[in-house]
């Protein structure tokens, strides 16, 4: 990195690269605090610069990650939600497999939040069943996008069956008036 910024400081995208390839070792050294920082950083520059959306959506996709590792679920899905899908829809279509990317992380945020209400997982499920048909329609049965929306659809489910066990039990055991 030093030297890229040495060498190479008018190449703006090398130097974003390289920052990338740092914070993933960050991550990797379980380091999600610094490496989360940095990923703020790194997106906030690509979206500054404009240019292409796919590194916009891959950097804005590491970054959400990050949110997610060090439990900043609420954080994610308004990334997520607010700023990357709209961007993604407008520049490249909802079939583009980026912006399906981006809402199978929204229905990891929504599915992976402790505090998920029964209403972010109806959404969550709602979501991950669009998603499945137009990956089949696009990329057919057998590609493994496909396949992980199947299962990323059956996880929602689980989530949603155990959360109206949960909440079950809690109405019998609170009494009534």
């Amino acid at each position: 990195l030093t030297l890229i910024r040495r060498y190479w400081s008018h190449d703006e995208r090398g130097i974003l690269t390289a920052q990338t390839n740092v914070a993933s070792c960050l991550g990797d050294l379980g380091r999600h605090d610094e490496a989360l920082v940095l990923k703020r950083e790194i997106y906030a520059r690509r979206v500054a610069m404009g240019g292409a959306a796919d590194e916009t959506i891959l950097t804005g996709g590491n970054l959400s990650s990050a949110l997610m590792k060090v439990g900043r679920f609420a954080e994610a899905k308004t990334l997520l939600r607010d700023e990357m899908l709209p961007m993604a829809r407008q520049s490249l279509g909802p079939t583009h497999g980026f912006c399906m990317d981006i809402e199978e992380w929204l229905v990891e945020a929504l599915r992976m939040d402790p505090n998920a209400t029964r209403d972010d997982l109806r959404e969550a499920e709602t979501i991950m069943q669009d998603v499945l048909q137009r990956r089949r329609r696009v990329f057919g049965p057998a590609h493994p996008s496909t396949a992980w929306c199947e299962g990323e659809l059956a996880r929602v489910r689980e989530a949603l069956a155990i959360r109206a066990q949960v909440n079950a039990g809690e109405s019998k055991a609170s009494p009534q008036s």
